[in-house]
């Protein structure tokens, strides 16, 4: 009879780690690229120029970055070296002023700025002038509350993630509403629901990415407007965690030069980079203060040579990452 149990046992001990080898094989997908190399980094916290006060948006254009200097509410450009160029902005509400400036977007040569504290989308030239604002607050068509990011499409069409309004809108250039995803201040975590999403970005196909923040994980969507798939952790479906593919919290999301998808995963203080059907491919960063290291990133951008940098939000720097060879 003990020899019965002990094998009964045996069994049953023997199945389970065969299960969770299977499962871990299914939902911590290994790497399939070299990965990233830290490159450089500049900026402390402070108000002078070229420091920064939570740095939470970074796009490229040219040779120029771009970063979003929050809570000092102006933009700040630089080299890619990380010499300091010009800046523009100052707190307040005011065409010109910025509110908490978000996830950056450079498109035609204009800069599109989300303002998570004044709800609007601000556009600027390259050299720092106020051409117009789009929105404002509330949770009306066209309205936002607290916009974490925006994409342009080529015919001018702007995709916003509205955070606490929790939906993804498409405008017009001017603003006229054409039509939404997710269900306005009701969150969910089922296809085509949001739990505080925070960027968008559009792939050459009119794919549209979405980083949907507290869901922990990107949805994309075909460019007619429906669903076609998602990632991040088990299903998709609102699983936070440390590993391989899986998210805690994503903050912004950008697509690179060949067409990979690269998605700031906060809480985890790293990057990670998937093809655009989900499929892991690297990731870079651990938690700390040093070199290569984060205390949460919160932004991703890709220049046309593939360098990559990324806002560290609590260490108030910029960090420089390069593929290994």
């Amino acid at each position: 009879m003990r020899k019965k149990l002990l094998k009964l046992i045996t069994g049953v001990i023997v199945g389970l780690l065969v299960t969770l080898a299977a499962a871990w094989a299914i939902f911590v997908p290994r790497a399939q690229e070299a990965g990233y190399q830290f490159a450089g980094a500049w900026g402390q916290k402070g108000s002078a120029q070229g420091m920064f006060n939570d740095p939470t948006g970074i796009a490229v254009s040219g040779d120029e970055v771009f970063v979003s200097d929050a809570r000092n509410g102006r933009i700040q450009v630089f080299d890619f070296d990380g010499n300091f160029k010009r800046m523009f902005g100052q707190k307040g509400k005011k065409p010109g002023d910025l509110g908490r400036p978000m996830n950056l977007t450079i498109y035609n040569d204009e800069l599109y700025i989300p303002e998570y504290f004044n709800d609007r989308i601000q556009v600027f030239s390259l050299e720092g002038r106020s051409k117009r604002i789009i929105g404002k607050a509330g949770n009306r068509p066209g309205q936002f509350n607290a916009p974490g990011g925006v994409a342009v499409a080529a015919n001018g069409d702007l995709y916003v993630a509205d955070f606490y309004n929790q939906r993804v809108q498409q405008l017009k250039a001017d603003g006229t509403f054409v039509r939404q995803w997710g269900t306005t201040g009701k969150t969910g975590s089922s296809a085509g629901q949001f739990i505080y999403p925070t960027d968008v970005t559009l792939a050459d196909d009119g794919s549209l990415y979405v980083a949907d923040g507290y869901a922990d994980r990107v949805q994309v969507f075909s460019p007619d407007g429906s669903f076609s798939h998602k990632w991040g952790g088990p299903f998709a479906m609102n699983i936070f965690g440390p590993f391989n593919g899986w998210f805690t919290t994503v903050t912004s999301i950008t697509i690179g030069p060949k067409g990979n998808v690269f998605v700031a995963d906060f809480y985890n203080n790293r990057v990670q980079k998937f093809k655009p059907d989900g499929t892991y491919l690297t990731r870079f960063g651990s938690k700390g203060a040093g070199n290569g290291q984060f205390n949460h990133a919160m932004a991703v951008a890709v220049a046309d040579d593939g360098t990559v940098f990324v806002t560290d939000l609590l260490n108030n720097r910029v960090q420089k990452w390069r593929p290994k060879p």
